[in-house]
């Protein structure tokens, strides 16, 4: 059994991730978050490391999440990185191991960058908020969750995460099969994903797909 592709990209902030983790539940698939294809620069200096621009798709190994989604979609199975955004490298001697046959959500900034993962994708969605809301709630994420203090947030979101996003990120919506509206309900925007399901045809293979009506 092979899984149903979806692409959820988006700014950092829009929401994606919130949708892309609710639909994996619906569907009974796997949440994969591009994040986790950082480039490992344990090679560099800490500071050095900080100071990068991580919000460039340059950044993400992208040749080695193309190779791990196309085996995944053929129905193998990958052993995927697990990156420490502190330390800004991979946890060393740790992997994950992901086998899907039902959907992959995939998640990111640029889930909808690449050519080659755009061709991937069955469904393509991008989720939409403005600048003020994202920046908002990635102040409230990177303090958080990764240890970041606020003031060390709003420069970096001047200086990288706006200037990335309005160059790489929000031209990739052109891309999209399905805009949602980032600050609208979660069920409307599941909802509006399932049904964009329906209207090509696209069934997971699983009893969750059935029970929603997408079989």
């Amino acid at each position: 059994m092979t899984p149903l592709l979806i692409a959820v990209g988006g700014a950092s902030g829009s929401g994606k991730t919130t949708l892309a983790e609710e639909l994996a539940r619906e569907l009974e698939g796997t949440h994969f978050h591009i994040d986790d294809y950082y480039r490992d620069l344990a090679h560099l200096p800490s500071e050095e490391r900080a100071g990068l621009n991580f919000d460039h798709p340059d950044q993400i190994e992208h040749e080695l999440l193309l190779e791990h989604l196309r085996t995944l979609a053929e129905g193998g199975t990958i052993d995927r990185p697990c990156y420490d955004f502190a330390a800004h490298t991979r946890i060393r001697g740790k992997t994950e191991r992901i086998r899907e046959p039902h959907a992959l959500l995939i998640d990111g900034i640029f889930a909808l960058h690449w050519p080659a993962i755009r061709a991937l994708a069955s469904l393509l969605v991008y989720v939409d908020a403005p600048d003020a809301i994202c920046y908002e709630r990635r102040l409230r994420r990177d303090v958080r969750e990764r240890g970041r203090h606020p003031e060390q947030v709003r420069t970096h979101y001047a200086a990288t995460v706006r200037p990335m996003a309005e160059r790489f990120v929000r031209p990739s919506a052109r891309w999209a099969d399905l805009i949602v509206d980032g600050t609208a309900s979660l069920d409307w925007s599941v909802e509006q994903v399932l049904a964009a399901l329906r209207s090509r045809g696209l069934a997971p293979h699983s009893e969750a797909g059935e029970s929603l009506g997408l079989g």
